[in-house]
């Protein structure tokens, strides 16, 4: 009897231990599910974390488009503009350069009375002093004429040319080829670099 009372009180001892104490199994399983719960956790946050990043991404990508495209028409713009600017310029100083053009113009019917009355009064002997003061008359308006930048063609001998030449007659000629100009009929005016008036004259044929 005696050696039966330590086994009961090892007994005893065993099964309070049991109770203290939970089951491995069970906080296996307690621990799994934890786990389980942070990987799906994990998840949800990292697909969002994704999807934030793939739109902020697109904005991005689109606010670059509209930057790129208001610079290429701030460009042209500006090309467009600088066109106008130098157009403008080019057309005001053309203004300038030719700003006599129309009172010349006017002025070459004078011209060539005058030429035509020196023509005629040289042939007259009688009226040398007239000539002179007629030929004095005659060269100072030339000299005008000249500083606002008017020269006379030189025609005769020349090939012809529909630019320069406005041709009235077609005459046959033993001096010059064929197309070459052999009278100038009226004087043919540059103003500068600008034709003002083509030369009226005969041409070989």
């Amino acid at each position: 009897m005696k050696e039966q009372q330590p086994i009961q009180e090892e007994l005893n001892n065993e099964v309070k231990e049991d109770n203290m104490n939970p089951s491995n199994d069970n906080v296996n399983v307690s621990n799994d599910d934890n786990l389980e719960a942070e990987e799906v956790n994990s998840t949800d946050a990292g697909e969002g974390a994704a999807s934030a990043q793939s739109a902020v991404s697109a904005e991005l990508e689109q606010l670059r488009n509209e930057v790129q495209e208001h610079q290429q028409r701030f460009l042209r713009s500006q090309a467009d503009f600088d066109n106008f600017r130098r157009r403008t310029q080019k057309e005001k100083e053309e203004l300038g350069k030719y700003a006599s053009a129309k009172l010349i113009t006017e002025l070459l019917p004078v011209v060539d009375n005058l030429d035509r009355a020196l023509a005629a009064v040289k042939e007259n002997a009688e009226a040398e002093s007239f000539s002179k003061g007629v030929d004095m008359i005659f060269r100072q308006l030339e000299g005008i004429l000249s500083a606002e930048g008017l020269t006379p063609m030189n025609s005769v001998g020349q090939p012809f040319n529909p630019e320069y030449h406005q041709a009235i007659m077609q005459v046959e000629s033993d001096e010059y080829e064929e197309g070459i100009v052999v009278e100038e009929v009226q004087k043919g005016y540059l103003l500068k670099d600008k034709v003002l008036r083509p030369a009226m004259v005969k041409v070989s044929g």
